[in-house]
């Protein structure tokens, strides 16, 4: 089994505010990142695919079907965009950097027709990042 590894950044803002807490609620627990004009971070995303090299090509999958999938899937919805009003599949949820490897799996999980997606590793800021193994296996990573 090989564990082949795309990584990719884009940039986006996005906030942390629960309708359900009052104000004073949302500023503590979410402290800074409640920011009602958000905050931004520029995002590295880790896309590993697992799988055995076909025969004819030495390749798990197409790397450039693996990128134009990333582009698509990923850079073209959340690049540059304020996740919480821009990207419909964050739409209600908190985009907290465990929800948005969440969704990114969603979106990529049905597109890896050869090898199949084995994490979704994304990185908020270069010492905070998740890992998502599927939505079985949830979220998990440094904090």
């Amino acid at each position: 089994m090989i564990y082949l590894t795309r990584k990719i950044e884009f940039s986006a803002s996005h906030l942390y505010h629960n309708q359900a807490f009052s104000a004073e609620e949302n500023r503590r627990i979410f402290g800074k990142c409640n920011n009602p004009h958000g905050h931004g971070h520029n995002y590295v995303l880790e896309v590993t695919v697992a799988g055995d090299p076909d025969p004819a090509t030495g390749m798990v999958l197409d790397l450039k079907e693996l990128k134009d999938i990333l582009q698509r899937e990923v850079t073209d919805r959340m690049d540059h965009r304020f996740l919480n009003y821009e990207v419909p599949e964050l739409c209600g949820q908190i985009p907290t950097c465990e929800n948005i490897a969440t969704v990114i799996w969603r979106l990529l999980e049905p597109k890896i027709t050869r090898g199949s997606l084995h994490r979704v590793r994304l990185y908020e800021t270069p010492d905070l990042f998740v890992d998502c193994y599927g939505e079985g296996n949830g979220a998990g990573g440094a904090r």
